[in-house]
């Protein structure tokens, strides 16, 4: 029975010290020149990735406002036309009644 509870003690310490160890060397490798050109250029690219997008959603944004500008020039020219052709009708319904009261 003490045999299995130092084999366990043991296992758990070994478990422990090899965490340890994995953790310092995981700090050295973090904190190492090569680590920080690493991430450096990791960031860099990332920025770069940054500017196209906003190269990108500014180039969307303008394209979108310039097709909300046509729409509105498009509808206020729709309008003018059946407001004529409104005008029209009008005009020659008015004609038809007094031509049909005439008679």
């Amino acid at each position: 029975m003490i045999d299995k509870l130092k084999d366990v003690s043991l296992k758990k310490a070994g478990i422990f010290a090899a965490g340890v160890l994995f953790g310092t060397a995981g700090i050295k490798i973090l904190s190492s020149s090569d680590a920080k050109k690493f991430y450096t250029n990791c960031t860099a690219a990332v920025l770069r990735a940054k500017d196209c997008v906003m190269k990108t959603t500014s180039t969307i944004q303008e394209n979108t406002e310039d097709i909300l500008a046509e729409a509105k020039q498009i509808n206020e020219e729709r309008k003018k036309e059946s407001e004529e052709v409104a005008d029209w009708n009008e005009e020659v319904s008015e004609n038809f009644s007094e031509e049909m009261t005439e008679e």
